[in-house]
């Protein structure tokens, strides 16, 4: 029997980081997400309506997109001159990215970019 869970969405997100201060300057002072809680070895941040926390790694090693677990994050983007301001941004603050592409399944533009653990984060057309 199907448990059938009513949920509005994800609450938060929490990764994990092999460097707590330069993850902290990627996502709040060159991507600019908001604050929404710190404290030693926390930092909480907003992602739209979505909390994104971040914290130390317990156990040092580089992110794998094509193991078992998180392949990638998705932020929404609801107007394609602000996915290409986006892209422009990121390619100008010497971001890893793949520029603007077509997702062939949805027929979606997005553009792929890695944080400094080399997670994959997605800034996708809704």
């Amino acid at each position: 029997m199907s448990i059938n869970m009513k949920t509005p969405g994800i609450h938060h997100i929490s990764l994990r980081v092999s460097d707590f201060e330069h993850a902290r300057n990627f996502y709040i002072d060159i991507l600019g997400f908001q604050i929404a809680h710190e404290q030693e070895n926390l930092v909480i941040f907003l992602a739209g309506n979505t909390a994104i926390g971040i914290l130390p790694a317990q156990e040092p090693g580089e992110f794998k997109s094509l193991r078992t677990g998180l392949d990638h994050l998705a932020l929404g983007c609801e107007n394609e001159s602000e996915l290409k301001r986006v892209a422009t941004a990121l390619a100008d603050a010497g971001i890893e990215n793949t520029g603007i592409k077509k997702d062939e399944t949805l027929g979606k533009l997005y553009v792929n970019f890695k944080d400094p653990d080399r997670i994959s984060w997605e800034f996708y057309m809704v």
